[in-house]
């Protein structure tokens, strides 16, 4: 779109400017101004990027406070219950049909992620 509007504003100049020299100049510096723009609002981003990727604490912490959760329920399921059923004692069973979706999404999220070390994507 930039483009189309360019050819028109250099005919104008040539309306208004006689110096050849001046005229190549605005001309350029027209053509320019977008991708000048763009280099501008890119280079915000960076620096909103980078105050996001510090974080919080809650921030890091809430991938690995979800695996433990899931693990601890594992633990109880197939663990801690089995060895207690002997000697009398029931231990209540975490309910595994709603943490396996969400331990599944997070191993494929950690496949991924080694993947994208592997590669060099990742930090």
């Amino acid at each position: 779109m930039i483009e189309k509007l360019i050819k028109p504003v250099s005919e104008l100049l040539d309306k208004f400017i006689p110096d050849a020299d001046t005229k190549q100049k605005i001309a350029h510096e027209i053509a320019t101004m977008s991708e000048k723009h763009i280099h501008e609002i890119a280079k915000a981003q960076i620096e909103v990027n980078k105050e996001e990727a510090k974080g919080n604490w809650f921030q890091s912490s809430w991938r690995p406070a979800t695996a433990w959760i899931c693990v601890c329920g594992f633990a109880v399921n197939f663990l801690i219950s089995p060895l207690a059923a002997p000697f009398g004692i029931i231990v209540p069973q975490a309910d595994t049909s709603t943490m396996l979706p969400v331990l599944m999404g997070m191993l494929g999220l950690g496949g991924l992620r080694s993947y994208e070390r592997v590669k060099g994507v990742g930090k």
